[in-house]
């Protein structure tokens, strides 16, 4: 597979989820964590850039993620009432996963290969690791977690206004 659209991944109630359905839009996948000291802000700037863009052709996808100091030990339904209530996002919460390891699904061994970390690492270093893809489904860039909105909003509007 050459598109981060090509694959499928598993929603919030563990259905099939093709990500198909999001190409000619700009993606915004980040593996969240309710108890991280990320969270206020990995939210706020995934929900406040949803909000402005999201007719204009932008996507957010967060995925649950335990593997980083146990910080989202609860079920997906926690996630989603966290995100829905007090974050006021409203954007689709995937299943839980692994983005690190032998368990992690392929979509993120995906764009973990096509944007290295530092010094060329692959791996995950921790929650609200933040991956744009564009409108083909190139993921196309990769934020460290913290990244502020002054930040990331260049790049989502850079994305859009870009041919497919």
């Amino acid at each position: 597979m050459t598109s981060a659209y090509d694959f499928v991944v598993k929603d919030s109630k563990g259905n099939d989820y093709p990500l198909a359905q999001h190409r000619g839009r700009v993606t915004m996948v980040m593996n969240v964590a309710s108890q991280c000291g990320y969270t206020q802000n990995g939210y706020e700037v995934a929900t406040a850039l949803f909000d402005k863009y999201r007719d204009q052709g932008f996507s957010v996808l967060a995925f649950p993620c335990n593997q980083f100091g146990g910080q989202e030990p609860g079920p997906v339904d926690q996630v989603e009432h966290l995100v829905c209530t007090r974050f006021k996002g409203n954007f689709p919460i995937m299943a839980k996963v692994d983005v690190n390891g032998k368990d992690a699904p392929p979509f993120w061994d995906h764009i973990k290969h096509a944007q290295p970390g530092i010094l060329g690492t692959t791996g995950i270093k921790w929650n609200f690791t933040v991956f744009l893809i564009d409108k083909a489904g190139r993921c196309v860039d990769r934020l460290s977690p913290g990244a502020k909105l002054s930040e990331v909003e260049p790049k989502v509007v850079a994305l859009m206004q870009a041919p497919a």
